[in-house]
């Protein structure tokens, strides 16, 4: 065989699944038809916030506290800075999703946070308006981290390990018996023991069988020209989310010269092939990420001075999938992060790498399986 596992997909959660198998001895291959940080998928577009205070569902904050250690893990080994603790700025009425869910989290795991009267928001954070009747959160221990940099290091880390990449190669087709699998892609076919799926926006083309319920979305993220101090990083800018009427949307301080970044989280186009997306600039997306600025970030440029676009792959319940293959033991997936999953890259690394090489993990990952949308068996 030419290794113990193969991956499919070498973005965020693949590269560092990467990493943990050949942190553990194993022979990798990892194939993808873009380099490590391409801006064609769902790991890339400069910084992803991380938090801790969950509001999607509580059971991800144990899988956060084992991502947090992770990161610095990668860290301390790559010996560059991954990791910006600027806090998160989190605003919404008090009956939506988003208070009622950190709160809920905050209360279960007790993880500090700060509530905000509208003398003490404007006092921290002058940059930014209270919308009337809403809450505002703080959690300090949140912040941003560098993505592409982040891919990179966990892609480095794992072949000064002994991980071989094949990047430009295009997956066409894989199988697996109880033993082996085999990966064929347009130059090549490679075998190994075990295999493991993080496809992002193309898994449900690598998972057609299962036929599992994928959307994917086209997400615009924007960078405008961070003209006040009240903005910037080095200043004290945190991160920030905003539940509104009119719609979720979130961003960054201002990192370098690129200016703050800013995006809806909720909507998006559905696309059907990422491949032939124009990503152009949609001007209805333009328009409501500046009417959110205007009401909410009055002092931030509408000076925009880059744009880009990423995609989630939506579950139906906004969840993740992560588990065994219903058809196949040796085979380990990953799909359908929907939006909020860079975060938990190394500890769905780790995960994937347990499933793939002994059926089983012992992180918590029973909310995440398969039998929730197919007749697969979920890992429990």
């Amino acid at each position: 065989m030419d290794a113990d596992v193969i991956i499919v997909g070498t973005g965020g959660v693949g590269s560092a699944a990467a990493f943990h198998l050949a942190n553990r001895g194993l022979r990798v291959i990892g194939l993808d038809r873009f380099p490590g940080g391409h801006d064609r998928g769902s790991s890339h577009g400069q910084s992803r916030i991380i938090r801790l205070a969950y509001f999607e569902h509580p059971d991800y904050v144990p899988l956060l506290f084992r991502a947090y250690d992770h990161w610095a893990d990668l860290e301390r080994r790559c010996g560059k800075k991954l990791f910006h603790q600027v806090g998160f700025l989190e605003v919404g009425p008090p009956d939506g999703a988003l208070i009622p869910g950190v709160l809920a989290s905050s209360q279960k795991y007790r993880l500090p946070l700060n509530q905000l009267d509208e003398h003490a928001f404007r006092q921290r954070f002058p940059g930014f308006v209270l919308p009337e009747g809403s809450v505002a959160l703080f959690e300090q221990r949140a912040g941003l981290l560098l993505v592409e940099e982040c891919v990179r290091a966990h892609l480095a880390e794992a072949k000064r390990l002994g991980a071989v990449f094949y990047h430009g190669e295009e997956v066409r087709d894989w199988s697996a018996t109880g033993d082996s699998v085999t990966v064929a892609t347009d130059r090549n076919a490679y075998t190994a023991g075990a295999l493991i799926l993080t496809a992002g926006p193309w898994a449900g083309q690598v998972l057609t069988n299962l036929r599992l319920p994928l959307q994917v979305r086209r997400k615009h993220l924007h960078w405008l020209r961070g003209n006040v101090p009240e903005y910037d990083l080095h200043a004290g800018c945190p991160c920030y989310y905003f539940e509104t009427s009119d719609g979720s949307f979130y961003g960054m301080p201002q990192i370098d010269a690129r200016g703050v970044k800013v995006a809806e989280h909720t909507g998006g186009a559905v696309v059907a092939d990422p491949l032939a997306d124009d990503r152009l600039p949609e001007p209805r997306d333009t328009e409501r990420v500046l009417a959110f600025t205007a009401r909410t970030m009055p002092r931030l440029s509408r000076d925009r001075l880059e744009h880009a676009v990423c995609y989630y792959t939506m579950t139906p319940d906004e969840n993740f999938i992560v588990d065994r293959h219903p058809e196949h033991a040796n085979v380990a997936l990953a799909a359908g992060l929907s939006g909020h999953g860079f975060k938990f890259a190394p500890v769905l690394g780790e995960v994937l790498a347990d499933l793939a090489t002994t059926g089983q993990t012992a992180l918590p990952i029973g909310f995440l399986g398969l039998g929730r949308f197919s007749r697969g068996k979920s890992v429990e």
